[in-house]
C-alpha cells in the first residue's frame, strides 16, 4: 500500500490526526506554513503550539464533560494527551501544561515518527485528489480560506478569539497577593499553591473598572463584523455588560482567603495561573482583552500587586474561522462536496484544545480506515466524542450554528430514576455510560 494522507495544519488536531493516522500504519504528510509563513498568535513552527491559555480545563473523568474527553483521549492513546499528561503543571483540578516543552516533545514524537513526513509550504487550494485533512485551526491563512469560502459556496464564518497576558512571577508583589487554589482544591502543597490571588476593595474595583471602560481597544477593518465566543470574551466586553459581571466572573472572590488578612474578605479577586514549570510565569486567568498593548500595561497595573509587574506577553485578539459543518460535513467528517477532504479542529466548530485534538483524532483514525478499505463509524453519541463529533455533522441547528465545548448538554439524557435524581449522581451516571459504550468502540 502506498496511498498517503495529507493534513494541512500542524496543530493540536493536525498533530493528533497524524498520529493516529500513521500508528495505523498510514503514510502521513503534515503541511504546516510555520515557521516560514507566520500568524498573529503564534511565536515558533512547532506542532501543537498553545496560543491562548495552558489550561486543557477540568481533569475530573467522573462528573466533568472535558475530563470524560480527557479519559477517552487517553484511552485511544493520543498523543496529545500523553505529552500534556506528561508536561502537566498544578493546578489544582486542572490539567495545566509547560507549554514550550509541551509543543517541543509533539513536535519530537512526529518528527521522528518513520511513517510521517513534514512539508513546509502553504497550502493555497483545496486539492482534487488524494486524501486529505484541513486541520488549519482558527488561523487559516487568507488564501486558503478564500478557497474554502469558494468551494462551500458562501463567506466562511468567524469569531474573534482574545489572549490573557502573562506577568513574570518575580514582578508580583507577594506582600499584597497570596498563594492559593480556589476551594483548597489539590492534595499536594504544590497544587494549593498554582496560583497568585491579587484582591481588591470595593473601591480599587470599582477604579479598575472605570479605567477598563475608558481604555483603548484595538479596532477591526472595515467589514469584520464577526463576534466572540462566549467562552473567551474580552474582559472590557464583559465589563461593558454590567460593573458587576467580572466580580461575578473571572474575578469572583469566592473559594479565597486572603493569607495576609484572613478576616477580611475581598470584594475581588484576579487570579494568576501558573505558566512554565519554573514557577517564573503566570498568565492572567480569565483577562482575555483586545486592549491596545499600551492600555494594557496602564490598566492592568491599577490591580493591586501588579503595580510594579513585567508582562512576558501582551494579550490580544485574532479572528477565528470555521466553517458551517452541519450543512457541509458528513458523519465522517468529509466535504459533502469533496469527499476526498476531511475537517478536523477548531475549524469544524469545536472550541477548545482538547476539543480540536478530539476532531483530530477522529478524522485521522476515519481517513487511515478509509486508506485502508475500511470504513470506521463515529463514536456513540453517549460519548464525549461520539457527542462532538454529532453535533458538528448534524445534530446543531444550522441557521445558529457557533463554536462550541463538549458539554453534557450534546449527550442524550440520562434517566432521572433509580436514585440518580442529584446533579452529581447524573454527571456519573453520564460518563460511566460514555466509558463503556468507548470502550466497547475502539474493540
Amino acid at each position: 500500500m502506498d496511498a498517503q494522507l495529507n493534513i494541512v495544519g500542524g496543530g493540536m488536531a493536525g498533530s493528533e490526526a497524524a498520529w493516529q493516522a500513521a500508528n495505523m500504519g498510514i503514510r502521513v504528510c503534515i503541511h504546516e506554513m510555520r515557521p516560514k509563513v507566520g500568524t498573529f498568535a503564534h511565536r515558533t513552527g512547532h506542532f501543537a503550539e498553545m496560543v491562548c491559555s495552558n489550561s486543557f480545563r477540568s481533569d475530573d473523568d467522573e462528573r466533568n464533560a472535558v475530563g470524560l474527553l480527557h479519559w477517552e483521549m487517553r484511552a485511544a492513546s493520543g498523543l496529545i494527551m500523553e505529552m500534556a499528561t506528561r508536561h502537566r503543571l498544578p493546578a489544582g483540578g486542572a490539567l495545566a501544561v509547560d507549554r514550550d516543552p509541551f509543543a517541543e516533545s509533539v513536535t519530537e514524537q512526529l518528527r521522528s515518527h518513520p511513517n510521517i513526513s513534514v512539508s513546509e509550504e502553504e497550502v493555497t487550494e483545496l486539492p482534487s485528489s488524494g486524501s486529505w485533512i484541513i486541520a488549519t485551526g482558527p488561523l487559516t491563512s487568507s488564501r486558503l480560506g478564500q478557497a474554502i469560502a469558494a468551494e462551500t459556496g458562501s463567506d466562511a464564518l468567524a469569531f474573534f478569539d482574545a489572549i490573557a497576558p502573562i506577568v513574570y512571577a518575580e514582578t508580583v508583589d507577594m506582600s499584597v497577593a497570596w498563594m492559593q487554589s480556589r476551594y483548597d482544591k489539590g492534595e499536594t502543597l504544590e497544587e494549593q499553591t498554582a496560583y497568585m490571588n491579587c484582591p481588591m476593595d470595593k473601591d480599587q474595583y470599582e477604579a479598575f473598572i472605570d479605567a477598563l471602560l475608558a481604555a483603548d481597544n484595538t479596532q477591526f477593518h472595515e467589514g469584520e463584523t464577526a463576534g466572540y465566543f462566549d467562552g473567551c470574551l474580552p474582559i472590557e466586553v464583559m465589563a461593558e455588560r454590567g460593573r458587576e459581571t467580572l466580580r461575578h466572573g473571572p474575578m469572583k472572590p469566592v473559594g479565597l482567603t486572603n493569607a495576609h488578612t484572613p478576616e477580611q474578605k475581598p470584594y475581588a479577586v484576579v487570579q494568576l495561573r501558573r505558566d512554565n514549570a519554573l514557577g517564573t510565569l503566570y498568565n492572567i486567568v480569565g483577562f482575555q482583552t483586545k486592549m491596545k498593548y499600551g492600555a494594557q500595561v496602564d490598566v492592568f497595573r491599577k490591580i493591586p500587586a501588579l503595580e510594579n509587574a513585567s508582562f512576558a506577553r501582551l494579550g490580544g485578539i485574532h479572528r477565528n474561522t470555521f466553517i458551517n459543518s452541519p450543512t457541509l460535513l458528513d458523519d465522517r467528517m468529509r466535504l459533502k462536496s469533496r469527499p476526498n477532504i476531511r475537517f478536523a479542529g477548531q475549524i469544524t466548530g469545536v472550541e477548545g484544545y482538547v476539543e480540536s485534538a478530539a476532531m483530530g483524532l477522529l478524522a485521522g483514525r476515519m481517513a487511515a480506515a478509509e486508506i485502508l478499505g475500511q470504513d470506521l463509524a463515529p463514536p456513540p453519541p453517549e460519548t464525549a466524542m461520539g457527542s462532538l463529533i454529532h453535533h458538528i455533522t448534524g445534530g446543531a441547528e444550522a441557521k445558529t450554528f457557533q463554536p462550541m465545548n463538549v458539554n453534557f448538554g450534546l449527550f442524550p439524557p440520562i434517566d432521572a430514576k433509580g436514585g440518580r435524581k442529584g446533579r452529581k449522581d447524573r454527571y456519573k451516571a453520564y460518563t460511566d455510560r460514555a466509558k463503556a459504550a468507548f470502550t466497547e468502540w475502539l474493540s
